[in-house]
């Protein structure tokens, strides 16, 4: 993506947590996740309009309801610098 950013792409596609996958190859574990996505454009300070601790906590309420944990490298790292609680940040 940051590639593409350098090129004058504007528009991404991502999904929350990185759920997902491809119909079409089969073992695909899901998509680019959306919590990595803003991360990368927060520290390059474009501005999304997209809060990520509430991005975050979206990610967790559908991985909790899913059973399983985020693909999101991201939302996984800063769980474990600062938990989200089931009102916001812990």
């Amino acid at each position: 993506m940051y590639a593409a950013l350098e090129l004058g792409v504007a528009t991404f596609d991502s999904s929350v947590a990185g759920l997902g996958g491809c119909p079409y190859a089969k073992g695909a574990t899901g998509n680019v996740a959306s919590e990595d996505v803003l991360y990368m454009f927060n520290g390059l300070e474009i501005e999304t309009g997209v809060d990520l601790a509430k991005l975050r906590m979206a990610g967790r309420f559908i991985s909790d309801f899913l059973g399983r944990e985020p693909m999101s490298r991201v939302a996984r790292a800063l769980d474990a610098k600062e938990p989200l609680s089931k009102t916001g940040l812990a």
